[in-house]
């Protein structure tokens, strides 16, 4: 079956009060011991698999887990192992799972790692000990467990704790779960984590704190989809990068490239928006302003883990008496505050619920319960949308008209690079970037290779122009420290004497952008 569940993690002192309104109503508090279960080589994990056994009571159940269509979603199907007896832990039997579609898929790579010679060994690589205290509630004609989970992971002499409120939809629409969510993640300051325990335990066992950084893939689209499907499917594979980055934020990452791609997917999301919102009359305008504050306030940090990398060895290179990024610079608070943000979560729950919504929901219920004030940046607006969901050839006409206006925008502003204002330079970089997602999302429904060909003449222009607002960050940086810090002015003379080369370094570049072939040119269509 599948199993659509949202996992929520609680600040240190919400512990108290969460489990006061968890036991208003009728609890079962259930002591949870599962054992997990990969080969030496984690091939289970290496594909989106979890195995385990776990007692339940007088029970054991056998539970095969893979990741299903979404962040959120999973494949699942559990088995029972028979009658607790002692300390005992019953033999691992894989053909419990036969005929089932996350069942097949587990006796496909079984296969096919025997076929290249190596027959799998199962063993046990990691454990949890839960207690769980879960109610049932019902929201929206559906009905939603609300587990929460209080306990360790252990692997080896390594452990974790586990603390965290889990919402699995057990009958009814999505729209039920997604609301629940909210209520409960707006009352207690919860924020989204799509870790699993497996992947924690997985972490745990081979000595790493955080995922690695989930880096943006093309969604898989079809030709038959229509505008909302579309944009659903886009959306979605925005949030594949968005969540995990998130999260490993969120538990307190101070990894760079963490930071960087949760930017990363979040301008692909605002990009999303924009470009194709007119495909859905449910996206809704109040998602932008807390994207921007985000992508804003976590730039801060960017900047200065840029500068730090890039920018401060050159100055010490060219023998700046005090290179170092000033200490009034950046932001004040830390990376986790920043992603934990109530409206930031809820958009993140909006959006997910956008992925999710039933056909005949609302429109306005995906709409964050709190909108968040502030103004959104003039040029990264969500669209308006005209609630267009026509399929075909409509669609490949939106997505023909939308790739050349930004074509030609980044063309016209190439040609005059060297002439433009700071500021719109700085629009440009945004327009090229939004250009490159937007062809990155389409790449499914035209010819692959010619799309490759074109975003490689692109990234030249997005190197060069990434260059240059990183030494105009600086510039602005060390001219507002060089007031109280004399040193300073050492690298504000060598960065102004370095802009004009950067600028026709861009300028040459987005000529030879604006030069690439149109892989969306009618005429041209998926190969194959």
């Amino acid at each position: 079956m599948n199993e659509l569940e949202l996992k929520l993690r609680l600040p240190e002192d919400g512990r108290e009060r969460l489990l006061a309104d968890l036991r208003r109503g009728q609890v079962e508090r259930v002591r949870l011991a599962a054992r997990y279960f990969d080969t030496s080589d984690w091939l289970l994990a290496r594909h989106a698999i979890a195995l385990r056994l776990r007692r339940e009571g007088r029970h054991w159940v056998q539970t095969l887990k893979a990741a299903g269509e979404s962040v959120v979603e999973r494949l699942e199907h559990n088995a029972d192992a028979g009658f607790a007896k002692g300390g005992v832990t019953p033999a691992l039997d894989i053909s419990l799972h036969d005929g089932t579609p996350v069942g097949e898929r587990l006796k496909a790579l079984v296969q096919e790692a025997a076929a290249d010679g190596t027959e799998p060994v199962l063993v046990e690589m990691y454990a949890t000990d839960v207690v769980r205290t879960l109610r049932e509630l019902r929201a929206n004609g559906g009905r939603v467990e609300v587990a929460f989970d209080e306990g360790t992971i252990l692997a080896g002499a390594r452990q974790r704790p586990v603390c965290e409120l889990e919402l699995e939809l057990k009958a009814g629409r999505p729209d039920a779960l997604f609301s629940l969510a909210e209520r409960w993640l707006v009352r207690h300051r919860l924020w989204l984590d799509v870790v699993p325990k497996s992947e924690r335990g997985r972490l745990l066992a081979t000595g790493h704190d955080a995922l690695d950084a989930v880096r943006a893939q093309a969604p898989r689209l079809d030709r038959a989809m229509d505008g909302e499907a579309l944009l659903r499917a886009v959306v979605a594979s925005c949030l594949a990068q968005v969540l995990p980055n998130a999260s490993e934020v969120a538990a307190g990452s101070q990894d760079e490239e963490h930071v960087h791609q949760l930017r990363v997917g979040i301008r692909r999301l605002r990009t999303a928006l924009r470009e194709l919102g007119e495909f859905s009359s449910a996206v809704n305008a109040d998602w932008e302003p807390p994207l921007v504050e985000a992508f804003r306030a976590l730039g801060g940090i960017r900047d200065q883990q840029a500068i730090a990398r890039s920018i401060e060895p050159e100055l010490a290179a060219a023998g700046a008496p005090d290179p170092s990024w000033p200490a009034t610079a950046g932001t004040r608070e830390s990376p986790a505050d920043l992603v934990r943000d109530a409206s930031f979560q809820q958009v993140l729950l909006a959006l997910l619920a956008f992925v999710h919504r039933s056909p005949d929901a609302d429109p306005t219920s995906n709409a964050p319960a709190t909108n968040a004030a502030g103004p959104a940046d003039a040029d990264s607006n969500v669209g308006s949308n005209d609630g267009s969901t026509s399929g075909g050839d409509g669609v490949h006409q939106v997505l023909r008209r939308r790739l050349k206006r930004l074509h030609r925008s980044v063309e016209r502003d190439g040609a005059r690079f060297d002439k433009l204002a700071p500021e719109e330079q700085h629009r440009t970089r945004k327009r090229l970037k939004r250009l490159r997602y937007l062809a990155e999302f389409v790449t499914s429904l035209f010819d692959s290779r010619d799309v490759r060909r074109y975003l490689a003449r692109l990234k030249p222009a997005q190197d060069a122009l990434g260059k240059l607002n990183d030494h105009a960050v600086a510039l602005q940086v060390y001219r507002d420290a060089a007031a109280h810090h004399a040193p300073a002015w050492f690298a504000v003379g060598w960065l102004t004497a370095r802009r004009d080369g950067l600028v026709q370094a861009c300028k040459r570049a987005l000529d030879d952008a604006a030069d690439a072939p149109r892989f969306w040119r009618k005429g041209k269509r998926k190969s194959g």
